[in-house]
């Protein structure tokens, strides 16, 4: 099993996925969906086994993630990072943790998650975030408007909380797929 880490990881099926070769119309019309459109990776071609749930369940990620309006991109790039990171999800965690660092040049911040977890040393803003996120991803019902409150005093607005929330609840679904559908391994690693 692989270890939280900035390095790219890859993510391996217990499936067998689609065969792009031999994928139905339905299969294939699904994996369009994709926000690179670069290559359709095993996690995409191993939910393309139901294609309806598959475009579903990426239009409403590529709407939370990508919205034009409400969260800044960099802020919801750490939400997912800091929820992949608390569910577990190292493949994840990578991924988010790059384009986080893309986006800000803050790997301060991300190396701070990697080594003293959501308990390290950031500034208020980004601590009541993570703290934010902490408690939605640990026990949802138990969050209460306190913990809005202080997000609303460190500039977020109510629109922007609502984006953490959705990002918090869709990562937590996302990080289970990947869990029970497959496993992170280094790249250096041999299958």
């Amino acid at each position: 099993m692989a270890r939280f880490s900035v390095k790219p990881l890859r993510w391996e099926p217990y499936l067998p996925p689609v065969d792009v070769a031999e994928a139905t119309d339905a299969q294939l019309a699904a994996m369009q969906v994709t926000p690179s459109g670069i290559k359709v990776s095993p996690y995409v071609r191993t939910l393309a086994h139901d294609p309806q749930s598959y475009i579903a369940r990426t239009q409403l990620y590529n709407y939370v993630m990508y919205a034009k309006d409400g969260l800044a991109q960099h802020d919801r790039e750490l939400v997912a990072l800091v929820t992949s990171l608390i569910n577990g999800c190292v493949y994840c965690a990578s991924v988010h943790a790059r384009k986080y660092i893309s986006l800000t040049d803050r790997d301060d911040i991300v190396r701070e998650l990697y080594v003293h977890g959501v308990g390290g040393a950031f500034d208020v803003r980004i601590k009541a975030l993570i703290d934010f996120c902490y408690h939605l991803a640990v026990s949802p019902v138990k969050t209460d408007g306190r913990a809005s409150e202080t997000l609303k005093n460190q500039g977020f607005s109510c629109s922007e909380i609502v984006d953490v929330v959705k990002i918090v609840a869709i990562f937590s679904m996302a990080n289970r797929l990947m869990h029970t559908l497959g496993h992170a391994r280094s790249m250096q690693d041999r299958a």
